[in-house]
């Protein structure tokens, strides 16, 4: 008889317990995230409502979502790509610029090559442009697999715990004038820095006369680093 009262006992604190925890997580609030209007049909959205999340559709002028205060643009490898060719990025990239919390996502490294031959762009002209990204515009790289992955990520940084409020998207950019964005774009070439990028400007003005320089002339001013402009000549010729 006291074996069946323990067992009894020991079965009602377990419901208990099991109750209780599926209450707290009933309670919980959901990770809320931002998603710009034109991303509404992406398989992304569906992924985010299925893993639990509170979507809210605005029109964004910057970033594809918005979790807390950090922003993220998203982008397939095609895109990247494309928008890489036709400066579209690079203009994402400097609207980001004043933002301290922003992402970028490349997606779909397992279904396609980050670097094939197809896109007719120099292997080292992208690995240039993404350490430019990195590095210059000092904005993060996330890999990801699919569609499914990057929503991952997304949920797991909206449940991340808040923290001391950032420069956000409402905030005012930090005046660059012409010259010190021209600076800025030079400098993201490889092997280029500020140094070799004053100097190429206060000798070509412009990122298309440095480009169309015959390679000798180039050697003659910066040595070596001249290779850069050679390489990444489909990226940046205007």
């Amino acid at each position: 008889m006291n074996k069946l009262n323990n067992k009894m006992k020991f079965e009602n604190i377990f419901q208990k317990s099991e109750k209780e925890t599926i209450e707290k997580e009933t309670n919980k609030p959901k990770p809320k995230i931002i998603v710009d209007t034109r991303e509404k049909q992406s398989l992304i959205v569906s992924e985010l409502v299925h893993q639990g999340a509170e979507i809210e559709f605005k029109h964004l002028s910057i970033g594809d979502y918005i979790i807390k205060n950090t922003v993220i643009e998203r982008k397939t490898i095609n895109d990247f790509i494309s928008s890489m060719l036709n400066k579209r990025m690079i203009r994402q990239l400097q609207n980001m610029q004043p933002l301290k919390s922003k992402l970028l996502i490349i997606e779909g490294i397992d279904e396609y090559e980050l670097y094939h031959e197809e896109s007719g762009v120099n292997e080292n002209a992208i690995r240039g442009f993404l350490l430019s990204i990195v590095l210059n515009f000092q904005v993060p790289i996330i890999y990801t697999k699919d569609y499914e992955d990057t929503a991952k990520f997304l949920i797991v940084l909206a449940k991340k715990p808040d923290k001391e409020r950032e420069m956000g998207i409402n905030d005012k950019p930090r005046p660059r004038n012409v010259k010190e964005q021209l600076q800025y774009l030079i400098e993201g070439f490889p092997g280029i820095g500020p140094k070799t990028a004053r100097k190429l400007l206060e000798e070509f003005k412009t990122i298309k006369n440095i480009i169309n320089t015959p390679i000798e002339d180039l050697e003659k001013l910066i040595g070596k680093k001249s290779e850069s402009f050679k390489l990444s000549e489909k990226v940046y010729s205007e």
